[in-house]
């Protein structure tokens, strides 16, 4: 099962979507005021100031200080609090911090240790509306539709920037850099005011008891190294980081200095890159239909090595400028079609509540990447040349192809099924399914011996899924009707509207036990496999929580027909064939109603055509009424 471009979700227009048009207008404001600072602040240090270039290295390096040693933190906050609150908070604290640099200007007071402190302020403040604003775009629009939602996004912020870099220039030469900053602070202010005007509701989530923000921190970065295809991308954009850090901080000098570029052809080239960007963020969801999420990451991460090489080559002359503009539009297009697409991976297989924390791992590693990066850059440059670490920078970027090339993710054929979200935001027990498979039938495939409680079960329904008449019972419970075809029934084992269970528990962990003592009863040989799980039922952790490691338990069942053939699922990431099965949800009664469940979700079958049986072999008593 995958997500289907042509369902209805996926068919509404976005632009028709009213708090999602707020939510881009406003960060697209943010991104636009965020490159005229980036323009006039320098300007604004070396000129009027006349710092130094090592006062103007500090300046950037306390501007980005802020995401790596605050991006954690700042993610905890938003997955605890109001994420709307938060993006407001930061942005106002944003608009006041910048609005006393042309403040001071004016009253003739504005130092060097002021625009430091400001940088520092607005970093930290950035910082925060960031964490919040990346993770609550899952909150305001399908996820279905979240690939769609990050393309025009990505299309837009790479247009803004450009237009914010332009905007800065003019701002500055008409009216001076410390009053272009007032373009600035009314983006700011323009952000505010679009957040504040977001109606979709967003419950915070509530927790059993106080915790610390640290452990709500470990908690998210737990939860990113369980899942492997969350660290393998967060990983590749870390590595990513650390090699457009060095290739960045060397790049405009290399085309200045030793190129010998005008001012107005270097200006060229990076509209021209930034054309790239936005192409490459708006034909994602396009390429990834076409070619599948995996291969189309792959195919850009290994086309933008290969970008650099004119770059390498290039001598002084107008044709070496037009090849390293369409180089560079070719790069900034496979970063805005790979980026993209991992982005919304990571926000598609995240629950909510761990959106903010799940992105702060991310920004973490990516933002402690580019000041390593920029040090390798310059020691490289002072020891060997500008064009030898230039080259080094360009090597660096084949390691995340490589992560992600050894990874499953590269076998990706479909972007994931959305995670359906609990009924009640509030409740914390609430785990996710894994990623869904499609449904294959494999005749006379073997089955991989599983050292945990397996449940067999015989499929009694045609191909249509539609059960036979007649009771099929089940292991140690009493005979009893069936359904009829396309009718419900009211005491499904998994249903959380039983009148006999509590929708909000997992199966108690006695339960859980007895299944255990049973099955060794049946397999005692089987003791020293299952020694690991007997010492996780000894402790306090959940044993069925998606966050308890490290290891936690779910659930499989092993579906044969009467023709003795198998019902294996083909996992899409991973490639392989696997009994249906996943994580034990907040209402199953059962490890029985887990199996159960899952079977009716990942093939279509419902739990009445269905029935336990020994003829596999010998089987717990799973007890009266657990079907």
């Amino acid at each position: 099962m995958t997500v289907s471009p042509t369902s209805a979700t996926a068919s509404a227009s976005l632009w028709r979507h009213r708090d999602f048009r707020r939510y881009l207008t406003g960060q697209t404001a943010s991104v636009a005021g965020s490159s005229i600072t980036s323009m006039a602040l320098p300007v604004l240090a070396v000129l009027e100031l006349g710092a130094t270039t090592g006062q103007v290295a500090w300046l950037a390096f306390l501007g980005q200080l802020p995401p790596a040693l605050l991006a954690l933190h700042a993610g905890a906050l938003a997955d605890r609090h109001s994420k709307r609150r938060q993006m407001i908070t930061g942005d106002l604290v944003s608009a006041a911090a910048l609005a006393t640099v042309p403040l001071a200007t004016a009253l003739g007071v504005l130092t060097l240790t002021q625009l430091m402190v400001v940088a520092a302020v607005q970093g930290a403040a950035g910082v925060l509306h960031d964490a919040a604003a990346i993770s609550l775009l899952p909150k305001l629009v399908e996820k279905s539709l979240i690939q769609r939602s990050n393309s025009r996004i990505g299309s837009l912020f790479a247009i803004a920037a450009t237009g914010g870099s332009n905007a800065g220039a003019a701002l500055t030469a008409l009216l001076g850099p410390a009053r272009a900053l007032l373009g600035d602070v009314a983006s700011y202010l323009l952000s505010a005011w679009c957040t504040a005007r977001i109606q979709t509701d967003e419950t915070c989530p509530t927790r059993p008891e106080k915790r610390r923000l640290r452990t709500e921190i470990a908690e998210g970065l737990r939860y990113v190294h369980a899942d492997r295809r969350l660290s393998v991308l967060t990983w590749v954009n870390a590595t990513t980081s650390l090699a457009l850090a060095v290739l960045n901080t060397l790049w405009a000098l290399y085309l200045l200095r030793v190129l010998q570029l005008s001012a107005t052809a270097f200006g060229l080239v990076l509209g021209i890159g930034a054309l790239g960007a936005a192409a490459g963020a708006f034909a994602a969801p396009a390429l990834t239909r076409q070619c599948g999420p995996g291969p189309m990451m792959l195919g850009a991460l290994a086309l933008t090595p290969l970008t650099q090489l004119p770059l390498l080559l290039a001598s002084p002359g107008l044709g070496w400028e037009i090849t390293i503009g369409a180089a560079l539009f070719l790069q900034l297009a496979c970063a805005g079609a790979a980026g993209t697409t991992q982005r919304s991976i990571r926000q598609i297989i995240t629950e909510y509540r761990m959106q903010a924390r799940m992105q702060a791992v991310s920004t973490c590693l990516t933002s402690g990447a580019r000041p390593l990066g920029a040090l390798m850059a310059g020691g490289l440059g002072t020891w060997a040349g500008v064009r030898p670490a230039l080259a080094v920078g360009a090597c660096l970027l084949v390691v995340p192809l490589v992560i992600l090339a050894t990874s499953p993710l590269r076998a990706l054929r479909h972007m994931p099924n959305p995670l359906p979200e609990p009924d009640d935001p509030k409740d914390s027990t609430a785990h996710a399914l894994p990623e869904p498979r499609t449904a294959t039938q494999s005749a006379g495939s073997q089955l991989p011996a599983a050292a945990a409680p397996r449940t067999a079960l015989v499929n009694h329904s045609h191909r249509g899924g539609h059960p036979d008449s007649g009771p099929h019972p089940g292991a140690g419970e009493e005979s009893s009707p069936r359904p009829k075809p396309g009718t419900a029934r009211s005491d499904t084992p998994y249903s959380s509207a039983s009148p006999n269970c509590e929708a909000t528990l997992p199966p108690t962990r006695a339960h859980i036990q007895d299944v255990v003592t049973a099955y060794l009863e049946r397999h005692p040989a089987e003791a020293p496999l299952l020694a690991t799980l007997l010492q996780l039922l000894d402790e306090d952790a959940e044993p069925t929580s998606r966050s308890t490691m490290p290891g936690h338990i779910t659930c499989s069942a092993v579906v044969v027909d009467h023709s003795s053939r198998v019902l294996l699922i083909h996992h899409n990431t991973f490639g392989l064939m696997l009994a249906p099965g996943g994580h034990v949800e907040a209402g199953d009664r059962s490890l029985l109603g887990t199996a159960l469940r899952e079977v009716h979700e990942e093939a279509g079958i419902p739990p009445g055509a269905l029935c336990a049986t020994a003829a596999y072999g010998d089987l717990p008593d799973w007890g009266r009424g657990s079907v």
